[in-house]
């Protein structure tokens, strides 16, 4: 069985017996909630009442939750078993609070029905003092201790004293032990402080010789400083004292300009006096009038006061009259409202039965009837409250079972409800991420809009490289051409020259048609006897055996796309085969090369011939291959 102590004070109580005096009596009041296992678990609220000075008064009353339903039934009590104890408190110190009031408005009684206190039945009551009633709030019956339970209550007093006292033996000791370390220390301590003051003495006397000697000194210094300054001060004194008795002359002078000036202006002020003064005798003619007006309506007020002294003797006497009535007023108001909250608790409870209808429907409808009246009396009559009370009081038993049927119901209906909650709970965070993914779609769904346009630019780029590409080869094999035919007419003329001495030279009519690139960056023809202007006379005074090497690197397209055309003019005629000569551009001036430079198209100014003549000029001797060099060489930058 264990024990838990909920509050433990004195209070002061009131006693009340049969044929004696009331009196004041000061009781310890120990409350303690025991809780028992075996066999089965219960609780049990003790209350014990005692007297510290007298050891014999011993009251004990325990409450276990079968006697607090009737408690509670009997006196109307609206609190469970386990709020109890704690209300029950709460009243104690409120009492508490009260009882140095002259007027306490929550007070303890203790009845007994015998004369003295004297192993009779007592009850403890409650009770909260109006203007209008004593209400007691709670009522509780104490029994007598008997012997064995006094002499156990007098054991365990004794147990608590004897561990107060063995508690105590050994905060002494303790005390007893550190008074003597301390006794000891100080004792110490005090013939150490002893030795120092001794030495201090010795050394004080010492400085203050010295101290003597040196002021003395000091002071014969002093002195003569001081005679030196008094003579000093002497001096600049005299002359000071002459400058003011000049500035005093002067000062005197301006005052008696002064004085002049004010007697003018005194003349000026008498005359004002004089009219002020006739003024001043017109004004207190008024005055005296005036005055004897005040004298009356002194008077006025004089009788006007007795008669406020009346009216407030009276307002006085109404107010009292009022602050009675308010007081009934509010205890009128009290009664309502504990009225009012019987009838809302007859509504709830009549709630709660229409609720259960379909299972109680003929219990309902046998008292259908006797609810309706007790409604029209309850509105109707206030008086008629203690009836519709005792029946609702019959009407408890069937209202018990139906409460447990009721919170049955509220604990399913608060699982649902959580069930219902968590499940909106889960729909919302769904709902939120449907619309993250929503945006994450959105933004998705843009950038491939986005990753589409580029897509398209990139492809119609491709198809512009493309172009490019097809012009580029189409140039370069006319170029191919071009250049074959040059190289003809160049093996042709020294023949021919050596013949006749006539030279010939490919005119430009004699040229086929030359054709226009727009893809390639030129905007008109080209023609490649605009870039070899001069060439026929650089080859008359030259060996016809000569190499023209020409580089063509382009760029296909943007994408990274290259390729390097190398186009090489070989030398002779294609029936010249003594020199190993070879038509055309051979397949490996074709290949791609990575030390190239690309060209992005053929331009006027890339063919223009100021670039083209010294590196298309014939060499002295022939070689037996087409040698090959980059573009880099002949186009620099």
């Amino acid at each position: 069985m264990a024990a838990q102590s909920m509050f433990n004070r004195s209070v002061c109580v009131q006693v009340r017996c049969q044929g004696c005096e009331e009196r004041r009596l000061n009781v310890r009041v120990n409350i303690e909630l025991l809780s028992i296992s075996n066999p089965i678990h219960k609780k049990d609220l003790a209350v014990r009442l005692t007297d510290d000075t007298d050891p014999f008064f011993l009251y004990n009353l325990v409450i276990s939750e079968e006697d607090f339903q009737s408690l509670k039934s009997q006196q109307g009590l609206l609190v469970d078993f386990s709020a109890f104890p704690q209300k029950f408190i709460d009243l104690l110190q409120q009492c508490i609070q009260e009882q140095n009031k002259d007027i306490p408005r929550f007070l303890l009684q203790l009845v007994s029905s015998g004369s003295v206190l004297d192993h009779t039945p007592v009850s403890l009551n409650v009770v909260e003092t109006n203007p209008f009633k004593h209400l007691t709030h709670l009522s509780l019956k104490f029994l007598p201790g008997n012997d064995a339970e006094i002499k156990k209550f007098l054991a365990s007093c004794l147990k608590c004293l004897k561990e107060d006292k063995i508690m105590l033996e050994e905060k002494l000791r303790k005390t007893e032990e550190d008074l003597t370390r301390q006794l000891s220390y100080t004792q110490q301590s005090l013939s150490d402080k002893s030795r120092e003051l001794d030495k201090l003495k010795n050394e004080w006397t010492s400085y203050t010789t010295a101290l003597t000697n040196q002021h003395t000194q000091e002071l014969t210094n002093e002195k003569e400083r001081a005679l030196q300054a008094q003579a000093q001060y002497q001096q600049q004194h005299e002359q000071q004292k002459k400058e003011f008795e000049n500035l005093h002359q002067k000062s005197i002078q301006q005052l008696q300009n002064r004085l002049s000036e004010l007697e003018v202006i005194n003349k000026d002020l008498t005359e004002r006096r004089y009219k002020g003064d006739s003024t001043v005798r017109e004004l207190k003619a008024k005055l005296s009038g005036v005055e004897d007006e005040c004298q009356r309506a002194k008077q006025e007020v004089l009788s006007l006061r007795r008669e406020n002294t009346t009216l407030d003797a009276e307002c006085h006497e109404k107010e009292k009259l009022i602050n009675q009535l308010q007081t009934r007023v509010a205890v009128l108001e009290q009664e309502i409202k504990d009225k009012d909250q019987l009838v809302v608790r007859t509504k709830e409870v009549l709630d709660a039965m229409q609720e259960q209808k379909v299972i109680l429907e003929e219990s309902t409808e046998k008292k259908q009837s006797h609810i309706e009246k007790l409604e029209t009396t309850i509105k109707s009559l206030s008086a008629e409250l203690l009836k519709a009370n005792e029946i609702i009081k019959k009407l408890q038993g069937d209202l018990k079972t139906l409460m447990s049927k009721l919170k049955l119901k509220n604990t399913v209906t608060i699982q649902q409800e959580k069930l219902l909650s968590e499940k909106e709970e889960k729909l919302q965070k769904e709902q939120r991420e449907l619309q993250e993914m929503g945006q994450s779609l959105r933004t998705k769904e843009q950038e491939v809009c986005k990753l589409q346009e580029q897509l398209e630019t990139a492809l119609q780029k491709l198809e512009e490289s493309k172009q490019l590409l097809k012009t580029n080869e189409n140039v370069i094999t006319w170029l191919n051409k071009q250049l074959n035919e040059v190289q003809m007419v160049k093996k042709l003329e020294p023949s021919a020259g050596t013949q006749g001495g006539v030279r010939t030279a490919a005119s430009p009519h004699s040229m086929p048609d030359r054709p226009s690139f727009p893809g390639s960056g030129l905007g008109h023809p080209f023609s490649p006897l605009y870039a070899f202007q001069g060439f026929p006379e650089a080859a008359l005074n030259k060996n016809v055996t000569s190499q023209c090497p020409v580089q063509f690197n382009m760029q296909l397209s943007k994408m990274t796309r290259c390729s390097d055309v190398q186009t090489v003019t070989a030398t002779g005629h294609p029936a010249n085969k003594e020199n190993g000569d070879s038509l055309g551009l051979e397949s490996k001036y074709f290949k791609k090369k990575d030390d190239s430079i690309p060209l992005r198209g053929l331009s006027q100014n890339t063919l223009n011939s100021e670039y083209l003549k010294p590196y298309l000029t014939t060499t002295a001797q022939p070689s037996p291959k087409a040698t090959a060099t980059p573009a880099s060489a002949y186009f620099p930058g």
